[in-house]
């Protein structure tokens, strides 16, 4: 049941990114009519191909755009309030597909400690934040590291340190694993899924792969600028055609239970993963 009052609620949201053209200038709707809400501790994938609007709907949940109709309250507040534009900001973090995008420092404490310092923390208190957070994230090891010397998924791992640091209520993930190798980005995602459950944040996770998908608590699934399925995984991945038409790839292990089942295989719609699926096929 959903909470009366959700952290983030999207209120009929409407946004377009202005277009030049050589006679007159257009607008492309990136967003038409969405409305989500997003409570307190959940863990959301908005789920969609490139250019589906998934990217835009997260941005406007911490008010790096602003809606051209409609309204987005963080935690009861407007994002076009631009007095609360920094709260908004240091509540709903963001991280993005290039992590070095994010990294500003030559160490990896200092890259943490950054932004902590320009809000006025005390010396004290940075120290600890950044402990805490570079902990969290795995990485308290590299401390002393530049930045540079980091793989990529460790150099994800400080982006995400950096936002905690601030003590967020939800972390957005813009497509966080997209540059990164397999074991790379389920590393990630198995992070961020820790997170929220140790801190109880509420996590966004933008994604083009279903895989990332399995274990959200729910599934958005968005095209041309509107969401066209909602619902948990289980759901979701029912209709693989579906998913199939908007251009979304079917994961192995989901195509192996489809084969499966057409052979003559029991398998539970629950079945997501390479083990779950190979626990049915013992108990068969």
């Amino acid at each position: 049941m959903r909470e009366q009052v959700p952290f983030i609620d999207l209120q009929g949201i409407c946004y377009a990114y202005p277009v030049s053209g050589e006679a007159e200038t257009t607008a492309s709707l990136a967003l038409n009519e969405v409305s989500l809400q997003i409570d307190r501790g959940e863990y959301v994938v908005l789920l969609g191909h490139n250019g589906s609007g998934k990217s835009t709907l997260a941005r406007h949940c911490n008010a790096l755009l602003l809606p051209d109709a409609g309204r987005v309250l963080v935690n009861g507040i407007d994002t076009r309030d631009e007095g609360k534009r920094r709260y908004v900001r240091d509540s709903v973090g963001m991280i993005f597909q290039h992590p070095d995008n994010q990294i500003i420092a030559t160490i990896v404490e200092d890259d943490v400690a950054w932004s902590l310092s320009v809000r006025g923390f005390s010396r004290q208190e940075i120290r600890e934040r950044v402990s805490q957070a570079l902990e969290a994230v795995g990485i308290a090891h590299l401390r002393h590291s530049p930045p540079h010397k980091l793989s990529g998924g460790q150099r994800q791992r400080l982006a995400i340190a950096g936002v905690l640091a601030l003590r967020p209520q939800c972390i957005i993930a813009d497509e966080a694993t997209s540059m990164l190798d397999p074991l790379s980005r389920r590393e990630i995602t198995r992070l961020l899924h820790q997170l929220q459950q140790a801190y109880g944040l509420a996590v966004i996770q933008v994604t083009h792969l279903l895989e990332e998908a399995v274990l959200a608590e729910r599934v958005v699934v968005m095209e041309q600028g509107r969401i066209v399925h909602e619902g948990q995984p289980v759901e979701i991945f029912r209709d693989l055609e579906h998913l199939r038409r908007l251009k979304l790839a079917i994961p192995e292990p989901l195509e192996l239970a489809q084969r499966l089942r057409l052979s003559g295989f029991s398998i539970a719609p629950e079945a997501l993963t390479l083990e779950t699926i190979a626990r049915e096929v013992a108990r068969a």
